[in-house]
């Protein structure tokens, strides 16, 4: 899948670390997967998935190969960039081109870092969304001198939307038709865009992950994960277990990056199917509603075209009954056929014709 998200940012608040870190943990992908290097400004991240390992034991191999999902860089926004101030243009040219829009929110204090105002999260998203929000007003503005030649239906929809964008409020929030929906599609506008907010805390405030969590995105109406850049980047240099153990010395069971990924994952409405062989375990991305055809193309194009059948089982089932023969033996799995609608975690191998 080529689905990916857009890290975005007022100066100073911790985006350019949280992107190191997350190279960090592309640095450690790569050395196994030499597809995960990319662009300097784009990450390509291991989805956590604690599934492979234990079907790798299952199945005897040691070669697992992670989902993944791609992080973008995105020029620094300032204030005015929707007039092209700063790098204003490219930003927001950047934005189009991604699926999923991640804002870093500055919560941690440091006088060595400057910053104009008080420290607020819900500040830097409320400049960030105002620009957003503006371009877009920019856009729809457009397209009303050419929906004035257009039927009645669409002038008055133009306007709708042109009137809920100038309140200050997203075009996500508006409650649309699919014919409007489609409509809106064809301009690419930013705030159609899904979000998530990354908030970023000092160390000192890691045993407050839950309450600050719980807090903003109470106020932004979005999925918010609250972590330390700083923190994380450290951790994406560590091995495994001393990963583990420094993040239970500072009070957290997981990484506040895995979160995100997994996060950021389930918005852009992506879901895993496993495929477990003697060469190598692997969890494949397509997008949730997919049929078995198109599952089996994310393997080889080929292969979509000559589906015969998929032979199928849970991820539970198979590690019960220790693979596909005691699944089978069991009643477990099932022959799928081209309607078959993919589930998260299915475990699968595909019958291909010539």
């Amino acid at each position: 899948m080529s689905l990916s998200v857009g890290i975005v940012g007022l100066p100073n608040v911790g985006k350019s670390t949280l992107f190191n870190a997350l190279l960090g943990k592309q640095q450690a992908l790569a050395a196994n997967y030499p597809f995960a290097t990319v662009e300097p400004n784009v990450g390509v991240v291991p989805v956590p998935d604690e599934r492979l390992e234990k079907l790798a034991k299952v199945v005897g191999t040691e070669r697992i190969v992670p989902a993944t999902v791609t992080f973008n860089d995105i020029a620094g926004l300032v204030k005015g960039a929707a007039k092209g101030e700063g790098l204003g243009n490219k930003f927001l040219a950047n934005i189009r081109e991604v699926d999923l829009v991640c804002h870093v929110l500055r919560a941690f204090e440091d006088d060595d870092v400057v910053r104009a105002g008080a420290v607020s999260p819900e500040d830097d998203y409320a400049v960030v969304e105002a620009e957003l929000i503006m371009k877009d007003l920019e856009t729809v503005e457009r397209q009303l001198s050419v929906a004035r030649k257009q039927t009645a239906e669409i002038r008055e929809w133009a306007e709708v939307l042109f009137n809920h964008l100038n309140e200050g409020k997203p075009a996500r929030l508006l409650k649309m038709s699919d014919k409007q929906r489609e409509w809106v599609g064809e301009m690419f506008l930013l705030t159609m865009k899904d979000e998530v907010a990354v908030v970023n805390i000092g160390e000192n405030q890691m045993d407050k992950v839950t309450e600050v969590e719980v807090e903003v995105e109470a106020k932004l109406k979005i999925p918010v994960v609250a972590l330390s850049a700083r923190v994380e980047a450290e951790v994406a240099e560590l091995g495994r277990e001393e990963a583990r153990l420094y993040l239970a010395e500072l009070g957290v069971s997981q990484s506040g990056l895995d979160r995100l990924v997994s996060l950021a994952y389930g918005k852009l409405n992506l879901i895993s199917f496993l495929t477990a062989g003697e060469k190598e375990v692997r969890a494949w991305t397509i997008e949730r509603g997919s049929k078995a055809p198109e599952a089996a193309g994310v393997i080889h194009s080929d292969f979509e075209k000559k589906f015969i059948k998929a032979k199928v089982c849970s991820y539970d089932d198979f590690i019960e009954y220790q693979g596909w023969k005691g699944v089978a033996e069991e009643g477990k799995m099932r022959m799928e056929g081209r309607e078959y609608e993919m589930k998260e975690g299915d475990v699968v191998e595909f019958m291909i014709g010539q």
